[in-house]
């Protein structure tokens, strides 16, 4: 499973929505799924006229303005985009009023992944970002009624959270073998035939059509070459999410003709079976069923067939007790610590509290995310390695042995002990995992700073829920 992209979207409360989701505001969603709602394909659509509608168009820039992002190919960023729109908008909404209006190539970024390679982003320009908003915010209630239960990304009103709950309550009931399935390279191997046939089924208007057609083919520029695209629909559009789960839920409706559990969020799906032998089965029929209807393939090294407390999925991991318990999973961990050790790079120059300045919003966002664990082994352990290493950082700061001899005085130690510690000869690392450096620096001293402590953080807001 691919748990971090569910991290990095409900960091900071499972219930954050993700751009480009619906943004539930009361007055003008009512308005846009009273004007969808009535239309079938056998009248005529007035879909467009809705997408440019001015209330839909001004929560559709709050959404994009509030979520700032980085230029496209135009090199226009959220300052001068106000600007921008007041001087070019007319036209464009004529062109895509008439069915003419043609995106711009998206950019190119490529984001490493914690398990090696590299994902694919294609940030379109601010103006297509507004455009697909629009979109998205007409087009979701059509297809939202026809979306699974046991969907839960990018949709209003659900989460990570939910689908890990429903995890945890399938294996309760003894489903303990989990389907772990890994589609390969899902977002740049969606097929656009397959795709605009699912949306052309409810959707009449051929202007809308024709425009979600060009923002699936067009253009990636990396290098200042531009690439024309046949297949895929790149992450990093608004648009991108609700065209996935359109796509899939040919496959959630399957899963369900067939009566199995399952959770799906985004392209990750975990199916729940009772033996090791029915799901090598639904593995392997589910894995042809993918490749002769939607044309994706299964990684077959990333898929697996295991017990649950052997596999991730969105982040955690469920223990193998027969009431299973939530436990934040140790690739999680160590994508903690990778960030932790990104923000202590060059770390000797600044200042304590400047630096857990900078680490705070990391361990809220974390904390927050996996406030759902039943565990504290992972915190206590993070926790105390967090602060070893900020003693290190000290250690090295006090830098010759007499300053450190006289902080560690300052902080308590006896004379004879302190002078004792200065001169160990020992390195750093091993000087912040003593105990003459626990004493000096304990952990009262760093929650006067101002440090999160992650076992804090989640038991707080585990009382609070």
């Amino acid at each position: 499973m691919k748990p971090e992209k569910a991290e990095a979207r409900d960091q900071g409360g499972a219930s954050a929505q993700a751009p480009g989701q619906y943004p539930g505001r009361g007055g003008v969603r009512a308005e846009v799924e009273s004007a969808t709602d009535s239309r079938t394909k056998a009248e005529p659509s007035g879909l467009m006229e809705a997408v440019c509608e001015r209330g839909n168009l001004m929560l559709a820039y709050q959404r994009v303005v509030r979520n700032k992002g980085a230029a496209g190919v135009d090199g226009i960023d959220v300052a001068g985009f106000k600007d921008h729109l007041k001087q070019h908008w007319p036209t464009i909404k004529a062109k895509l009023l008439a069915g003419k209006y043609i995106p711009q190539a998206v950019r190119r970024v490529d984001i490493p992944k914690p398990q090696g390679g590299v994902r694919m982003l294609g940030i379109p320009t601010l103006t297509d970002r507004l455009i697909q908003q629009a979109l998205h915010q007409v087009l979701s209630p059509i297809f939202e009624a026809g979306f699974s239960e046991s969907s839960y990304g990018f949709r209003a009103g659900r989460s990570a959270h939910q689908a890990v709950k429903a995890a945890k309550q399938y294996a309760a009931e003894g489903r303990r073998i989990v389907v772990d399935m890994d589609l390969e390279k899902f977002f740049d191997r969606v097929n656009h035939d397959i795709l605009m046939g699912k949306i052309a089924g409810k959707v009449a208007d051929k202007r809308v059509l024709r425009l979600i057609r060009r923002y699936l083919e067009a253009g990636m520029m990396a290098d200042g070459v531009v690439f024309p695209r046949r297949q895929g629909t790149p992450q990093g559009g608004p648009l991108s999410p609700l065209l996935s789960n359109i796509l899939l839920t040919e496959l959630d409706q399957e899963l369900e003709r067939r009566g199995h559990a399952f959770c799906r969020y985004a392209d990750d799906c975990n199916i729940y079976v009772r033996s090791q032998a029915a799901g090598e089965r639904v593995l392997a029929s589910i894995t042809r069923f993918l490749g002769e209807r939607l044309k994706l393939t299964v990684n077959s090294t990333k898929s697996a067939v295991a017990p649950l407390w052997m596999r991730a999925f969105l982040g955690y991991s469920l223990s193998w007790h027969k009431a299973p318990r939530l436990r934040i999973a140790p690739g999680s961990q160590k994508r903690l610590k990778a960030k932790i050790r990104e923000v202590l790079k060059g770390a000797r120059g600044r200042s304590l509290s400047h630096i857990i300045g900078e680490l705070n919003p990391v361990l809220r966002g974390w904390a927050a995310y996996f406030r759902l664990t039943e565990t504290k082994r992972a915190l206590e352990e993070i926790d105390g390695w967090l602060r070893r290493k900020l003693r290190c950082l000290v250690w090295r700061q006090w830098k010759r042995p007499y300053t450190r001899a006289r902080n560690l005085m300052k902080a308590g130690l006896v004379e004879e002990r302190a002078f004792r510690s200065a001169f160990n000869q020992r390195g750093p690392w091993w000087n912040s995992g003593a105990s003459h450096m626990n004493q000096a620096l304990r952990k009262s001293f760093f929650d006067r700073l101002g440090l999160v402590s992650l076992l804090d953080t989640t038991r707080r807001l585990q009382g609070l829920s």
